[in-house]
């Protein structure tokens, strides 16, 4: 039975390469002369540290530019509100989103179901396995889910015959 996998996932690696790219501008940059603007990242969140809203948007955009540079989708991406950090500073936090949460995965779940599409679908964790009889019905079913707008950055993978 042909089947295959609904996930959402961010190469780790590559988020951490942009950023490199990010502080290696903010480095080299003439506008952040003397300024103390910085990214780092924990396990699933990326913390932004600037000086003024001006620089945090700026930083904000060069991260987004290296991250596109790297293949890595920015709808994976959260940003928060920004906050006030200590010594006149600007901090914000960006929370990366790895799987497909509850509600999404019950949307898309919805939505097979509504299409009569012969297939059935299965909430695995934080992926979704899809199987049908024939590879066409899986492919209708990709397509489906793309018209779905979803701002999460989908992978359709493990096809199967």
């Amino acid at each position: 039975m042909p089947s295959f996998d609904v996930v959402s996932r961010i190469e780790l690696p590559e988020v951490d390469n942009a950023i490199q790219g990010a502080l290696r501008e903010i480095s080299t940059r003439f506008d952040f002369k003397g300024s103390s603007c910085s990214i780092e990242r924990d396990e699933k969140k990326l913390l932004l540290t600037a000086d003024d809203d001006l620089k945090l948007r700026q930083v904000q955009e060069l991260l987004r530019g290296y991250l596109s540079k790297r293949k890595v989708e920015a709808g994976a991406f959260e940003f928060q509100k920004p906050e006030l950090a200590s010594g006149n500073k600007v901090r914000q936090s960006v929370v990366i989103r790895q799987g497909i949460d509850r509600e999404t995965a019950q949307k898309i779940t919805k939505a097979i179901k509504s299409s009569k599409l012969k297939t059935q679908i299965a909430i695995q964790g934080d992926e979704l396995r899809v199987s049908g009889k024939k590879r066409d019905q899986l492919q209708d079913t990709i397509s489906l889910i793309k018209e779905l707008k979803i701002e999460l950055p989908l992978q359709f993978i493990n096809f199967r015959d």
